[in-house]
């Protein structure tokens, strides 16, 4: 077991961590929250919900979207608080299982056009886009993608997941900083179904036994 020392220790640490990307992407313009952090078998940092997570601090966090670079940096200062990005408010995520993720960005590479995308330690894959469009009537109708947008939030790296830390499965550096409009990867994901999974290849064996 860690000791309460060295577990003190990698908190402060892991908070400067998170408090420096925070600022960095609020200089972007990125709507960056607070998020509760795991605690144990629990999330803490708001009172009341402590069984999911994260989920923003502050009750009011729709009304915290925009905050400056300045401001950012103290809700920082005392807590390891995860790392959150409202959607909606000029960036919308479509988020995937690691299977599907994965044939996208290879869509996506194969036309020399890489996106942000992360993961988190239950294996989602989230890609970054635009704000402003929803998602066309077949991915909707998937059950493995859902599209976050106004009035809800995704988790940024590197927040920490009681088994694992969130983290860039490509970075925005690699994009420089570019995020692609919503029917970009779309499109890509449109593709990827098309092509025949892993899943699916072992589903279809299993039936024709």
């Amino acid at each position: 077991m860690l000791d309460t020392g060295r577990s003190d220790s990698w908190r402060r640490a892991f908070r400067v961590e998170l408090r420096a990307e925070a600022i960095g992407l609020a200089f972007r313009g990125w709507p960056v929250l607070p998020g509760t952090y795991p605690a144990g078998a629990h999330w803490a940092g708001r009172d009341g919900i402590d069984d999911t997570g994260p989920v923003p601090v502050h009750r009011d966090w729709q009304e915290r979207i925009g905050t400056k670079a300045e401001q950012v940096a103290t809700w920082w200062a005392g807590k390891p608080y995860s790392l959150l990005l409202a959607t909606g408010a000029g960036y919308d995520a479509i988020e995937v299982d690691y299977d599907l993720g994965r044939r996208a960005a290879r869509v996506l590479r194969s036309v020399g056009m890489p996106v942000p995308i992360i993961a988190t330690p239950d294996s989602r894959w989230f890609f970054l886009t635009r704000s402003g469009k929803a998602l066309s009537a077949k991915l909707a109708a998937d059950p493995a993608i859902t599209f976050h947008g106004e009035g809800d939030w995704i988790t940024l790296p590197p927040s920490p997941f009681q088994h694992g830390v969130v983290h860039w499965r490509v970075k925005p550096e690699v994009c420089g900083w570019h995020i692609p409009q919503s029917r970009t990867v779309q499109d890509a994901l449109s593709d990827a179904l098309n092509e025949p999974s892993h899943d699916r290849l072992v589903r279809q064996l299993v039936a024709a036994d």
